[in-house]
C-alpha cells in the first residue's frame, strides 16, 4: 500500500481570509527543516470583484524571519507562480505550486489587483520528502 499520509506534514500557510481591497495575503514563514520539498496549495472561494487578479509570489531565504528574502528561481519551482495565481472568475478553484530549493524557509504572498470587493482565499503547506519517517500525528 502507498502511504502519503505517514510521509508529509501539513502547515498552515495563509488562514482563510475575505480580502476586500488590494492588501496582499501573506503567509507564515515555513520552515523546511527535515525536509526536501514544499507544495503550496491554494484555495480560492468566492471572488466576487469582477476583474480582480491574484498574483502568487515564492519567496525563499536562510534567515529565519526571511530578512534575506528573494524571488525564487524558476528552476527551483515546480509549476509556475502563474499558474498558481488566479483572477475574478476563478470561484472555488485551487491552485499549486511547488519549490524544490535549498533555502531552509519559504513563504507564499498572494497580492490582488483591480480588487474592491471579498475575495476569499486560504492557503496551506505540504512539507514533503522527510528525512525522518514517519512524521509526527498530529502534525505540530
Amino acid at each position: 500500500m502507498n502511504d502519503m499520509h505517514s510521509t508529509i506534514t501539513v502547515r498552515r500557510a495563509i488562514s482563510p481570509v475575505s480580502i476586500s481591497d488590494n492588501t496582499a495575503a501573506v503567509s507564515q514563514i515555513i520552515d523546511l527543516q527535515g525536509y526536501k520539498s514544499l507544495e503550496f496549495v491554494i484555495a480560492f472561494g468566492s471572488l466576487a470583484d469582477s476583474d480582480a487578479t491574484f498574483t502568487t509570489l515564492v519567496e525563499h531565504g536562510d534567515a529565519a524571519n526571511l530578512s534575506d528574502a528573494a524571488a525564487v528561481a524558476d528552476i527551483d519551482l515546480l509549476g509556475t507562480e502563474a499558474q498558481a495565481s488566479g483572477q475574478f472568475d476563478d470561484d472555488n478553484e485551487v491552485r499549486k505550486i511547488g519549490y524544490v530549493g535549498s533555502k531552509r524557509y519559504v513563504r507564499l504572498t498572494i497580492t490582488p489587483a483591480n480588487n474592491a470587493s471579498a475575495a476569499l482565499l486560504a492557503a496551506v503547506a505540504i512539507l514533503g520528502h522527510p528525512m525522518v519517517a514517519p512524521t509526527a500525528h498530529p502534525d505540530a
